[in-house]
């Protein structure tokens, strides 16, 4: 037999260990329970650091979402409430930019670095259900989850809950589980956590409360002193936060039934087939590429059987059910509730509600995670992050040449505040103290001045409590409206009623990039001098 016949043989019996090698490898440290910790806490670290600079290239060009800048000017007072929201994201915000400096990547940064959070906490999660090589098969997913990558770029109260309601179901976990007066004061304080990020954790707080009932265990749960410390606890943790609503005659409320209140009933039916729809397409891409995870082995043509009959020593059935009946509540309740109460129903409020489902998923017994499984879908992941870094620069370039002219994303918001910026300090020779402005362009202004003036939005009932209109008149303010806004004329109005003696002037800015020229925007501005 000559050497040639044999070789490509030997090397194929080479090639197939060392894939088995490495695959057993992973599996070994995501089954450590020192190592474990190490491995998913990498693995955050990494995707936030790889999703950073993918958001950094793929934004280039644009302005931050007026949601990440929103969130920027709440931290820069440390108060009870912000009108609409409750207090938790504008604090975090706060914090992170008192280390990082005012720029768009710092934004991705926080909103990669709140995901990774998330991804630990999940992880933790996942250990309260399944064993290790599942719980790290979750986290995968997770990270494959486009809320965790592509549509996770801004930062606000809905991303933070990826981190506050992981959080609030692992308490209720480990005190359903210990039974404890301590867990019941860990799922207390976390469920004030949780509402103090947005008043929407009810749902997962209600669903949570709905698991407690339906399970078998219910009645050990309901004797022990876990559920009662936790009301208990919440109720003193959000007292402070209570206090607040009852002084500003619970402006976010208002807010709520001021915006989300409707009477069209096929525009309810719209909404609602509309959410479930964008939440069920989001899913699918973790779900597919676990699935074939699952099922492929490498170098062969046939696949291995993804489920097996028989229980599994790898899922804790008591807390499985737990999960699935809290995912089907928070899955269902919502698109059903906009239904019945004429609610308009928002896409993003999925957002935080189904990070549970991968669990949900690997938790049914009869699904076997082979080691060959976790590399299998890590490689997916690294493959899939380090294609769209690479790509990055030319999906940029496509989406100018195609969409720069579309919507408000392209427009110069940024270079408007610079120049805005240098006409107060020409004027004044002062800190610019308040934009007022509606919200698009107001906090994006805001964000982007050297100042940092605070936001004030013209015939809002909810003021976030960062300025007032008697504080901008003794101050001096510069008004923004758009030309060609459907706002225009109400905005216009405004300023005739506040700003009657102000100066008043045109501005138009237009940002070019690659080449590209964005969409050229004026800008009615009206200088409000300081009182004298």
């Amino acid at each position: 037999m000559s050497t040639a016949s044999i070789l490509p043989t030997a090397a194929r019996g080479k090639r197939i260990p060392t894939i088995r090698r490495l695959g057993a490898w992973l599996a070994s440290r995501a089954s450590d329970p020192k190592a474990g910790l190490w491995l998913v806490t990498g693995f955050a670290a990494v995707h936030a650091v790889l999703w950073t600079l993918i958001l950094v290239n793929l934004k280039t060009g644009q302005d931050v979402h007026m949601d990440v800048a929103e969130a920027f000017a709440w931290g820069q007072k440390f108060l009870l409430g912000y009108g609409k929201h409750p207090p938790l994201s504008g604090w975090v915000a706060g914090v992170w930019f008192m280390l990082f400096p005012v720029t768009d990547w710092a934004t991705y940064a926080l909103a990669m670095a709140t995901l990774g959070c998330g991804l630990v906490i999940c992880w933790w999660l996942a250990l309260r259900v399944v064993d290790r090589r599942r719980a790290f098969f979750v986290v995968v997913m997770l990270a494959l989850y486009p809320i965790f990558n592509f549509k996770g770029f801004k930062y606000n109260p809905d991303l933070l809950q990826l981190v506050t309601l992981p959080l609030v179901v692992l308490a209720y976990l480990d005190a359903f589980e210990k039974r404890s007066i301590r867990s019941g004061v860990w799922l207390g304080l976390a469920g004030a956590l949780a509402l103090m990020t947005k008043y929407w954790v009810l749902t997962m707080i209600g669903a949570i409360g709905l698991a407690a009932l339906i399970h078998p265990a219910r009645l050990q749960f309901l004797r022990s002193p876990a559920p009662w410390v936790a009301i208990a606890t919440l109720v003193v943790a959000m007292l402070p936060h209570l206090m607040w609503l009852k002084q500003v005659d619970f402006v976010p409320l208002t807010y709520a039934g001021d915006t989300y209140s409707l009477t069209d009933r096929a525009m309810i039916d719209d909404l609602a087939l509309g959410y479930v729809k964008h939440n069920l397409a989001l899913l699918a891409l973790p779900v597919v590429l676990g699935a074939i995870a699952l099922g492929w082995r490498p170098l062969r043509l046939t696949p291995f059987p993804a489920l097996a009959r028989g229980a599994s020593s790898g899922v804790n059935m008591s807390q499985a059910l737990n999960v699935w009946v809290i995912q089907a509540v928070v899955a269902i309740g919502p698109p059903l509730g906009a239904l019945i109460f004429h609610v308009y129903i928002k896409t993003d409020w999925g957002i935080s509600l189904f990070f549970l489902m991968p669990l949900a998923l690997i938790a049914i017994p009869a699904v076997r995670v082979r080691k060959i499984a976790l590399l299998n879908l890590t490689v997916t992941w690294l493959v899939i992050s380090l294609v769209v870094l690479a790509a990055s620069p030319k999906i940029v370039a496509h989406e100018m040449n195609e969409k720069r002219t579309a919507g408000a994303t392209y427009r110069a918001r940024s270079e408007l505040a610079r120049e805005l910026t240098e006409a107060w300090h020409t004027r004044f020779y002062s800190r610019w103290p308040v934009v007022a402005a509606y919200t698009d362009t107001g906090q994006p202004v805001t964000f982007y001045s050297p100042d940092h003036p605070a936001p004030l939005t013209p015939d809002e009932p909810w003021s976030s409590g960062l300025t007032s209109l008697d504080d901008a008149k003794r101050s001096g303010f510069i008004g923004i409206c758009e030309v060609g806004d459907w706002k225009l004329e109400k905005c216009e109005a405004w300023m005739k009623a506040h700003a009657a003696n102000a100066e008043r002037m045109v501005m138009t800015t237009r940002r070019y990039f690659l080449g590209y020229p964005g969409p050229a925007t004026a800008w009615n501005i009206f200088i409000v001098p300081p009182a004298k």
